[in-house]
């Protein structure tokens, strides 16, 4: 099978298609011939050298595919059949025409999605999912503050926390993407380049503060994030794109009764992200099946092409996902 190798930490250019032996299925899980797999910030980290791998996973990057199950191994306790399209969440293997996936981390694809369309659903839905709602508490009626907008994470979430009956807020890098937002539901947004988001999260919720606040920005939005709080309000922190290391007044954490949590999805094990999964299979499916919530594809690239995506993920200039096809 043809596979993405990363040749080396480094740039893009770094990713090469190599031939790889097509991978045999262990106890548990199903081999899948991939259609279409997501691109993620986590995959240019591994390329980078900044996010290896946790142990026994392939080191093709790659951490959502939709395909074709085309085999099984023993035991695999899995309703999925032969034959049967899926998508499904993997610690890696993405950038292959064919993928070993853990039986509980496959979900059939939601009626009314291409494949495409299905290949950039697990990441994104399965990190929105666990950290807005089973972290962060998110609740009918509440205040969320959602950074990168336009991200695939950003879109995903302004539209789960709509369906949910959040309102949401979501800070943006251009006009352009400021509009995809409110379109996506935002009942606001932010430029960040040009607006002090505290100031204008104050504003919008008439001097409240959210309730829930999602960041994947880390050490430079800390402190702000912190105070554009409301009272009892739980920051989530899912990514440290500009640094992992912050001070905290701890006073503003005790007097406002604020909650600090996050995590990372890869890292975590089979029955926890297979727990995440039927949770989505029952609040979310028979949301993307209605059509009431759905994936935004920004870009399409042939497997072998993965350099020429991830330069696109790095411009920043997307709304929504980018995706390979095989």
């Amino acid at each position: 099978m043809t596979a993405i190798e990363i040749e080396r930490p480094g740039d893009p250019d770094v990713l090469r298609p190599v031939s790889r032996p097509v991978p045999k299925p262990g106890p548990g899980e199903l081999l899948v011939q991939v259609a279409a797999a997501g691109v993620n910030r986590p995959d240019l980290a591994q390329r980078q050298g900044k996010y290896p791998p946790p142990p026994g996973a392939p080191d093709i990057p790659g951490l959502e595919v939709a395909g074709t199950v085309v085999d099984s191994g023993p035991l695999s306790g899995s309703s999925i059949e032969s034959g049967q399209q899926i998508c499904a969440l993997v610690a890696g293997g993405g950038y292959a025409e064919y993928c070993v996936v853990p039986a509980p981390q496959a979900l059939p694809i939601p009626e009314g999605l291409t494949l495409v369309e299905a290949a950039a659903v697990p990441e994104t839905y399965f990190t929105v999912w666990t950290n807005i709602f089973e972290r962060g508490g998110l609740k009918q009626g509440e205040w969320m503050l959602v950074h990168g907008g336009a991200s695939g994470i950003g879109t995903t979430a302004i539209q789960l926390g709509r369906a949910f009956g959040a309102r949401v807020i979501a800070t943006v890098g251009s006009e352009e993407k400021g509009d995809a937002c409110l379109r996506l539901g935002a009942n606001a947004t932010v430029n960040y380049k040009e607006q002090d988001f505290v100031e204008t999260v104050r504003d919008v919720t008439g001097g409240r503060g959210a309730d829930v606040i999602l960041d994947i920005v880390g050490s430079d939005y800390f402190e702000r994030n912190l105070n554009a709080l409301a009272l009892g309000g739980r920051l989530v922190q899912i990514g440290l794109m500009s640094g992992a290391k912050a001070q905290i007044n701890l006073a503003t954490v005790l007097q406002r009764r604020l909650t600090i949590t996050g995590s990372l999805l890869r890292p975590r094990t089979v029955e926890e992200k297979g727990a995440i999964a039927k949770a989505l299979e029952a609040r979310v499916w028979p949301l993307l099946s209605r059509g009431l919530v759905k994936p935004v594809i920004h870009a399409t690239f042939p497997l072998t092409r993965a350099a020429d995506a991830h330069r696109a993920l790095e411009r920043g200039d997307h709304i929504g996902k980018i995706v390979l096809t095989t």
